[in-house]
């Protein structure tokens, strides 16, 4: 009996904690965590001799490494969030010819309005600028190349 008692308070606390968590959309967190896919696509056009560059890292310096995408390419990744650990941050930084641009690739909110067991948190890279969407089919451009 007291072992159901211990596991009552255990789970009661975690359902409790997962409530007060800085993001509300974790609130359905359950023990195995929310998974994230992090996605960048090549969207450019006829530029098969000049590939695009990314280079990803985590907020905790976690080097997640790069790759050259020729046209139609993706560079992806996924994350889990948990009760148990911070939530992590990703940047990227893309270059394409001479031309950088650093950018947040994952932030929680807006990847969050997916019912799916995996949530998208999606970018399509074109020569006018970064387009983001959480579902795959609804694109909407959030900057261009140069500020």
């Amino acid at each position: 009996m007291k072992i159901f008692f211990l596991l009552f308070l255990l789970v009661s606390y975690i359902v409790f904690m997962s409530s007060k968590h800085p993001h509300p959309e974790l609130k359905y967190l359950t023990f195995h965590g929310i998974t994230y896919q992090i996605r960048v696509v090549n969207g450019f056009t006829n530029n098969s001799s000049l590939p695009l560059v990314i280079w990803c890292a985590s907020s905790s310096d976690d080097d997640i490494g790069g790759r050259a995408l020729q046209e139609g390419d993706d560079y992806t990744w996924d994350t889990r969030l948990s009760i148990w650990s911070p939530t992590p941050a990703y940047s990227c930084t893309m270059k394409w010819d001479r031309t950088r641009k650093k950018f947040e690739a994952f932030q929680v909110p807006r990847c969050s309005s997916s019912g799916s067991p995996i949530r998208k948190c999606s970018w399509l890279v074109k020569e006018d600028g970064f387009y983001f969407s959480n579902d795959e089919c609804n694109w909407v451009k959030d900057f261009s190349w140069r500020p």
